[in-house]
């Protein structure tokens, strides 16, 4: 073969694998993409410190089974150590349920057990300063005040539903815009929903617009006997 034809040919198988190569450069599969991020874990709605109080409450009503179409009071510390309740409300059937250091989700996360078997008639809710205390946010303690009644709802759609404001607390006296700020927020959004809003949070401020140390005992942040007096002043009249 001569010189000239040989380059020919060269050149010719040259261009066919360099066409190949580019041809398999563009098609080859892509490269892989990044993995999706794994879903994100759901906001606990609830704590299982609670489980021992559930089952303490769940004793109790085996072994004195409280009327149905009760008055239930339900939430935090302020409810579990109001000790003179039934004798605040006389000839009221009225049911304890306050489990201490509990947030607003805390009742409606456990409302199957302590909530929807009593068949209440009413049901009164405080809870609220320990949820902003831990760093909930006035408008995510207005949502979960929709949860809650949604909850009752959905299992006792006649039930009658009062929420009892966040009380101001000496000891979290720097709550006090986030308290009056998640306040107005529940108690509109309680208008909408048809649903009582009890103010005790204006009659427990003194002369100057903070918490009155005299309603309080050593520890600043849970109530005397003259706290109690004044709750059960302003709620009487939303007993049904």
């Amino acid at each position: 073969m001569s010189p000239g034809r040989w380059n020919v040919r060269w050149n010719a198988l040259s261009s066919l694998a360099l066409a190949l190569l580019l041809a398999a450069c563009t098609s080859a599969p892509p490269a892989a993409t990044a993995p999706a991020a794994p879903p994100q874990v759901p906001e606990q709605v609830s704590s299982t410190n609670w489980e021992q109080d559930m089952q303490q409450f769940e004793a109790a009503d085996a072994q004195s089974p409280p009327p149905r179409g009760a008055v239930l009071f339900i939430g935090s510390s302020s409810i579990r150590f109001w000790e003179a309740l039934a004798q605040d409300f006389p000839g009221v059937p009225v049911i304890n349920r306050g489990f201490g250091g509990s947030e607003l989700r805390d009742s409606t996360w456990y409302a199957d057990r302590i909530i929807v078997p009593y068949a209440p008639r009413q049901i009164l809710l405080y809870a609220g300063d320990n949820d902003l205390n831990a760093g909930r946010s006035p408008r995510q303690l207005r949502d979960d005040f929709r949860a809650f009644v949604e909850r009752v709802r959905r299992d006792l759609p006649d039930v009658r539903t009062a929420y009892i404001s966040t009380k101001p607390s000496p000891s979290r006296a720097h709550l006090l815009p986030a308290q009056r700020e998640a306040n107005a927020l529940v108690q509109a959004e309680a208008q909408r929903l048809g649903v009582d809003y009890i103010d005790i949070f204006t009659p427990m401020l003194d002369a100057s617009g903070q918490p009155n140390e005299a309603l309080f005992i050593e520890d600043r942040l849970h109530m005397n006997r003259a706290g109690y007096e004044i709750w059960q002043r302003v709620i009487a009249p939303y007993i049904r």
